[in-house]
């Protein structure tokens, strides 16, 4: 059951990666897409550091970049009571148990941060997929589960906007020369830098277009934290070609088998 009450109903397991990932998750609802496969594509400088997946979902991205850095370590973390359970069942499944734990809180919470073992400052990667809307902006959707994972919440008397509060807590527990990354909708560009104004340098800037010639459906913003590196506007990634299939170079990283870009060298 959900905090809602509400059953997640029947649970998928899936193959990802060209099978190399292994997932529980609903059948109907938030799913595993593109964007979390993206979000770990675009991670390179693990290391054998901290990678922190916040809002991590059953732990697709996070999943994705533990499993091809062999060091690393991986902090799943979920609010949502029974989709952390998927995540920690993902992590079994994955035999990931002894190199990860689902940390369950509200990640804008110092405290439930602190009470589900996450410690600020500590992280080499930090990585994120954030609700994409604010409440009274969209229909929410009815299955309870995916509703919450599209629409972030307003908190009373807060006067940062909610996504500025998701990335700045995110943020929280990155370490100095740590990466951080965030994939989100194009209009909201000027908030995600505007957030992380300050606290990061060497921002790069990957768009993500569904086709050759057609607007971005998605950004990725790449940043290391303490760098005075400046901007920089990658090449735009395209998803499809004409006919609706994956570019050569889409269907290598949905495979497992490429990267989106090159760790950073500033």
């Amino acid at each position: 059951m959900n905090g809602d009450g509400q059953a997640l109903g029947p649970i998928t397991q899936d193959r990802l990666l060209d099978g190399k990932l292994q997932l529980r998750q609903p059948a109907k609802g938030h799913r595993a897409g593109t964007d979390a496969i993206l979000l770990a594509a675009a991670a390179t400088d693990a290391g054998d550091g901290l990678i922190v997946d916040v809002g991590a979902g059953v732990g697709t991205a996070g999943l994705a970049v533990v499993l091809r850095t062999p060091a690393a370590r991986l902090a799943l973390v979920e609010n949502d009571p029974p989709i952390a359970a998927l995540a920690r069942e993902n992590l079994t499944l994955n035999g990931l148990t002894e190199r990860g734990f689902v940390a369950e809180a509200d990640v804008t919470e110092p405290r439930q941060r602190r009470a589900a073992g996450l410690v600020d400052g500590q992280a080499r990667l930090v990585m994120t997929n954030p609700p994409f809307f604010t409440p009274g902006h969209v229909r929410v959707s009815p299955i309870a589960a995916r509703g919450r994972a599209h629409v972030m919440p307003m908190a009373e008397g807060e006067p940062c906007p909610p996504l500025t509060r998701w990335l700045r807590a995110a943020l929280a527990l990155l370490g100095p020369g740590g990466t951080f990354l965030v994939i989100h909708r194009p209009e909201v560009i000027g908030a995600l830098i505007a957030a992380v104004d300050g606290r990061l340098g060497d921002l790069r800037l990957l768009p993500i277009h569904p086709r050759s010639g057609a607007e971005a459906i998605r950004v990725l913003l790449i940043g290391i934290k303490g760098s005075r590196a400046p901007l920089r506007l990658l090449p735009g990634f395209v998803l499809h070609q004409d006919d609706g299939t994956f570019t050569p170079l889409a269907e290598a990283v949905h495979r497992g088998e490429a990267l989106l870009v090159q760790p950073s060298t500033a």
